[in-house]
């Protein structure tokens, strides 16, 4: 069996190990998958420790995706914008990072919930390491228009510069603004602050959804029920973060195996099995 892990600080909680192991199962791939917690001081020793004793790749979870993007030695292009990588491959000596986050997002959202973001408003709450990862593919999308709000008003200018060459070659509008200050109704709002981990109140105001917006959630499980009751109660469609871990971690099995598992069933799955 190929070993593969997901490292981070918490960890235990992850649901990474029962996604791949069912991956795995699906597609015969010899696959075995499990969970390192990390000191929050020595990831570096830790995944080095993983590839001597023969690991092929891990998943990287908070807080280590910065750090894992300055261990690299080749990135993909999505994890060289974002600045981050969630998934990383082992090649002898090498260490190759991608960033699954966004494309994982964005798979759900139009494959799963079916809402096509092309020629769509978008709001990303959340100029963090969250919003980073999945900036470039929301605008590979196509929407018409995206802005990037955060409770520090120069992170989310920096994001927005950081991809202002990619918003123009897909012909998307690109702006920043702080949070008391959003102008405008969006068809797609993601949330991709802790608020929802910390128990915070949502944090924009719901005038900022249209009539039957999708509120994302990058948060899954109890801890994004107060954000999917917020969306509900202003009538739109509240939507957690479960299909965009599975849509990621899919991304990250063709990384490392070159197979794509069936990852709406896998969701279908899992949503089933926290439901018991």
């Amino acid at each position: 069996m190929d070993q593969y892990c997901v490292m981070g600080n918490p960890v235990e909680h992850s649901k990474s190990p029962w996604i791949h192991a069912r991956f795995a199962a699906l597609t015969g791939e010899p696959v075995a998958y499990g969970k390192r917690l990390v000191p929050l001081d020595g990831f570096a020793a830790a995944l080095r420790d993983f590839r001597d004793e023969g690991g092929k790749g891990c998943n990287i979870t908070v807080p280590f995706k910065f750090e894992a993007a300055t261990l690299l030695s080749r990135r993909t292009a999505r994890a060289a914008l974002a600045g981050a990588c969630n998934t990383l491959r082992f090649d002898g000596e090498a260490v190759i990072g991608d960033n699954t986050d966004g494309i994982g997002l964005v798979n759900d959202l139009q494959r799963n919930a079916g809402v096509a973001l092309a020629r769509r408003d978008l709001l990303l709450v959340g100029a963090g390491g969250a919003g980073a990862g999945v900036l470039g593919p929301l605008i590979e999308a196509r929407p018409r228009r995206v802005v990037v709000v955060n409770r520090t008003l120069e992170k989310a200018r920096a994001l927005v510069a950081g991809h202002a060459t990619l918003a123009a070659a897909n012909e998307v509008e690109l702006q920043s603004c702080a949070l008391a200050e959003v102008d405008g109704r969006f068809h797609v709002v993601i949330n991709a602050t802790a608020s929802s981990l910390a128990g915070e109140p949502v944090p924009v105001a719901p005038s900022v959804l249209l009539p039957g917006a999708l509120a994302c959630d990058l948060m899954y499980g109890p801890a994004a029920q107060g954000f999917l009751d917020w969306a509900r109660s202003h009538g739109a469609t509240g939507r957690d973060g479960l299909g965009m871990l599975v849509e990621q971690a899919a991304e990250a099995f063709v990384f490392w195996r070159g197979v794509r598992p069936p990852s709406a069933q896998v969701l279908a799955e899992l949503r089933a099995e926290l439901a018991r």
